[in-house]
Order: structure tokens, then sequence, then C-alpha cells
């Protein structure tokens, strides 16, 4: 209840799936001079189903999304209701974005990557995700060069091409788009203003799609990514001002 009275307060529509008799799960940080470690206990989030999928707010919540996200850890769950949603996605020209999430994801989880990868029509990661990626799959060492066979790779709608981004925190991000590849560089934030980066590359996301939704420009995607991560890791915990002053 309390997470979905603090998402609901800020203004998120909630269609969760509750699992009786399993707690909600959580998450342990530990933060060390501004970097964290994490020991997560899946708990309900591991007892996902595709027959929530099935069910009246779900189904318009679907038919309602333009943009459709998930992170590469729900691979560890329920591979088939991604492809329900992404077939959803594809007959109906939306758009579907994936995240590698964690290097264990790329390592052991390949399979289940491979099946949403075909549907993907943006792929975030970062560093160590995308140098775990181009190890795994003998793509060599070379970022850009990652970025560019992982767009290449098939896909499952042809209406437009796959996209690549990888973040690398303080140094510049990489965009693969269209097959060219592009670097954007990040503000230097002074060390003693770091406080978490935990979130960090979920804010990423969450300000690049807050502009991708609106038809903007990579560009401005990637500003607004910056823009969010930048925020973030100047707070303790995943928590963002009242005020947005992206501009």
């Amino acid at each position: 209840e309390t997470l979905e009275q603090c998402a609901a307060d800020d203004g998120l529509r909630m269609v969760l799936q509750k699992t009786p008799g399993v707690a909600t799960g959580t998450c342990a940080v530990l933060i060390n001079g501004g970097e964290r470690s994490l020991v997560a206990n899946l708990a309900a989030a591991n007892t996902f189903t595709s027959a929530h999928l099935e069910n009246a707010d779900a189904k318009d919540a679907v038919n309602k999304a333009q943009i459709v996200y998930t992170s590469g850890f729900f691979l560890t769950v329920s591979v088939d209701s991604i492809v329900s949603v992404c077939k959803h996605i594809v007959e109906n020209d939306k758009t579907y974005c994936l995240n590698l999430s964690a290097p264990f994801i790329v390592q052991f989880f390949g399979e289940q990557l491979a099946t949403a990868m075909q549907y993907a029509d943006f792929v975030f990661a970062n560093e160590s995700e995308a140098a775990i990626y181009g190890e795994t799959k003998g793509l060599g060492s070379d970022l850009a060069v990652i970025a560019k066979k992982i767009a290449a790779l098939p896909k499952a709608s042809g209406t437009r091409p796959r996209t690549v981004v990888f973040t690398q925190g303080a140094s510049a991000t990489i965009v693969c788009h269209q097959g060219k590849v592009t670097t954007y560089p990040v503000d230097a934030l002074p060390s003693n203003l770091l406080v978490d980066t935990n979130g960090a590359g979920d804010a990423f996301v969450g300000g690049f799609l807050s502009q991708l939704i609106q038809g903007k420009e990579l560009s401005e995607c990637v500003r607004a990514g910056h823009f969010a991560s930048r925020v973030i890791i100047q707070r303790s915990g995943c928590t963002f001002p009242k005020e947005c002053t992206f501009l």
C-alpha cells in the first residue's frame, strides 16, 4: 500500500499484480563515497505472471501506452509477459524500450534477452553492461562498435531502426541511430556535490523518454536524461525536487 500510495501521489497510474501471502520486494542499499551497492529481495516481484495482463485495467493501460519500457531484471521473471505486450506494440506501431540493467542479465539470461531484443526500438545500457555484451557476443571492446552491432540485430518491426544508448557516468553518452554513432558530453559535477548514484541510470531513461514521447530530437532526449541523472545523484535515495527546472 505504501508503494502504491507514494506512486499515486506522484501522479502515476499503478496497475499492480498483488500476490496474496507474498510481501512486496525490498532492496538494501549501501552508499560509500557516493557510490552504491545493492542487495535485492524480489519477493512478490518474482511472482508476476502474464495472466495479470488479461485484466481490464492492464489491457486498458497497454492499449493507451505509446511507449513501453522494461528493465532487464524483468527478463528473469516473465518473458512471456514481455512478448505478449511487444506483439501488441508491433501490431500497433508503438515503441518498445529495453534496458540491459546489469552485467549478469547479459551473462546468464542471454536467451531471454535475445527474445526481448528483437522487439526493442531503443536499447539502454551503461558502459559495464555494454562491455559485457560485447565480450559475451564476441563483438570486441569498442563501445561504439558494440552499439552499431546491437542496432543492426534482427528486428520484429521494420517501421523504425533500432536506437542504442550507452551511458558512461561522467563520460560522454554514446548514441547509435540509423547506423551513425554520436557522442554527447556530460557536464562535470564537482565531487563534493555527489551524494548518491542510486537510480542515476533509471533517471536518465526517465528524462530521455519524457522528451521522446513529445517527439523531440534525440539530442534533446539525451539532454533531458543528463539533467535528470544529474539531479538525482545530488540527493539521497531515488528522489526528486517537487519542481522540475528542466528547460
